[in-house]
């Protein structure tokens, strides 16, 4: 295991560990962790020696969004300027960046086969950067992305007005008027959220997610955007307190429903909680048969 420094493409310096195998191999797993995580987790080292041992190397790294409150250091110009980061202070959006400069990162070290790997937000990330590429018809960057898998994707706009109830509003108004008053760096109340947050986060998870609104996964929906991947696609949850809707076998059947992918392998690991803790075996065994079945 080593560590790589890199810059996102707008200039944030970043950094993680790349797990290698012992062959020379052109095949990398990407992993993008969630809220207030790190790439440190039992599940990413699990994960890491399985893929090791299937001849396939291992890169987690620590994006912008990486713990609760931390300082980034952008580069301009030959200059660093800190700006504050971390779960609370992030905006989803610029994962992008720090996504597109970790693919840039390992196409310079060697790697031609990137399967992109994301936990709960990490996933959101993913999916958005996916996306963006599609759009931008980035296809030199898009030719190298072979799979992709997403472990826990959450439907957070929605959750956040579940788990808020009848206060959804009360906070929402109380997040725009203190944007108004150029207070967007402030933290909501603690009881705005399952971790601090200030309020330009806030807003982007209630009321500024259109972007990021994917997961929807209602009855009615047809996940255009999750439905606009093209390479193999691996979806798993927990059914133990895991942050979704509905109970995950009826979750599955109906993503497994909307989604066309030939190469998909959605599903549930019984037992698991959101954070697959003493399931990382099962999980990783399942990400590397998806990867070489």
């Amino acid at each position: 295991m080593k560590k790589v420094d890199f810059l996102a493409t707008d200039g944030v310096l970043l950094n993680g560990f790349l797990w290698e195998s012992k062959e020379n191999t052109q095949d990398v797993i990407l992993a993008v962790h969630g809220m207030a995580s790190n790439c440190f987790k039992k599940r990413d080292e699990i994960i890491a020696q399985k893929a090791n041992q299937a001849g396939i190397d291992y890169f987690g790294f620590n994006n912008r969004g990486s713990e609760l409150v931390k300082y980034i250091k952008k580069n301009r110009e030959g200059r660093n300027v800190e700006k504050l980061a971390g779960t609370s202070y992030e905006d989803i959006l610029e994962g992008y960046e720090d996504i597109v400069g970790a693919i840039l990162k390992l196409k310079e070290l060697g790697y031609h086969n990137i399967y992109l790997q994301g936990h709960s937000l990490g996933c959101t990330k993913i999916v958005y950067t996916y996306h963006e590429l599609k759009e931008e018809r980035e296809h030199d960057i898009l030719e190298n992305i072979k799979g992709i898998i997403l472990l826990s994707l959450v439907d957070i706009p929605s959750t956040l007005k579940v788990y808020l109830g009848e206060k959804f509003e009360k906070y929402l108004k109380l997040a725009e008027d203190k944007k108004e008053q150029g207070k967007k760096l402030e933290l909501m109340p603690k009881e705005a959220f399952i971790h601090p947050i200030s309020v330009k986060t806030f807003l982007r998870y209630a009321r500024d997610y259109q972007e990021i609104d994917f997961a929807n996964y209602g009855e009615d929906t047809e996940l255009e955007i999750l439905n606009e991947i093209a390479v193999p696609l691996l979806m798993r949850w927990g059914d133990d307190n895991e942050m979704i809707l509905q109970k995950a076998d009826e979750l599955v059947t109906l993503v497994n429903y909307s989604i066309s992918n030939p190469n998909k392998d959605i599903h549930y690991i019984e037992g698991a909680n959101h954070n697959y803790t003493g399931k990382e075996e099962i999980l990783a065994e399942q990400i590397m048969n998806f990867i070489k079945p």
